[in-house]
């Protein structure tokens, strides 16, 4: 496997900027309450299971389903929006129904982690980067999201309540603009 040091450096920055798991605290901290916890370790391994898979599979298996990237990323972009809005508005959307498995794969695994704009930008490194490049890009990323995801409790105790408030309406409001350029950049066309 011939792994360049900068492209690697690229790969991983470029994941880190789009999966945005220091960005998403505030949501994961919210939701961990809401459902009585995150198994950090299955949220990352099912995040992981994914983004290897739209390595190798993903455009096939979305052309299976008669689906499209923009079709998908459109999706995706919408149940980012809904999370933004229950940051920022206070409302829940998502019922808590106290399950931590369910909450592990929907919306913590997808879209949160592996979301759509993980998932194409995963496909779109493959036109300058190598595979192996890639998954080593994936593998250092699962590192620090289960990491991050390890450390919620540590992170919402430095925040505090007011601390924590502030910055989920803000964090809300960036995932507000994400969801919105990521529909507008996928939406065009769709609509016939």
């Amino acid at each position: 496997m011939d792994i360049h040091f900068n492209a690697l450096l690229t790969v991983v920055f470029t994941l880190f900027a789009v999966i945005d798991i220091v960005g998403s605290v505030p949501i994961l901290i919210s939701l961990k309450q809401k459902m009585g916890g995150i198994n950090a370790f299955r949220a990352t391994l099912i995040s992981g299971i994914l983004m290897v898979a739209f390595l190798y599979v993903g455009e096939n298996f979305l052309k299976v389903l008669g689906l499209d990237v923009k079709s998908f990323a459109v999706g995706g972009s919408i149940v980012i929006f809904i999370l933004g809005l229950e940051m920022v508005l206070g409302l829940e959307f998502f019922k808590s129904e106290k399950d931590i498995k369910s909450a592990t794969l929907v919306p913590i695994a997808f879209p949160l982690i592996a979301g759509s704009g993980t998932l194409t930008t995963i496909m779109s490194l493959k036109a300058n980067f190598s595979g192996g490049t890639i998954l080593l890009g994936i593998i250092i990323n699962l590192v620090i999201i289960y990491i991050v995801l390890r450390l919620l409790d540590v992170i919402a105790r430095l925040l505090g309540n007011a601390g924590l408030i502030a910055v989920r309406k803000f964090f809300g409001v960036i995932l507000l603009a994400i969801a919105v350029k990521i529909f507008a950049e996928n939406a065009h066309g769709l609509i016939k």
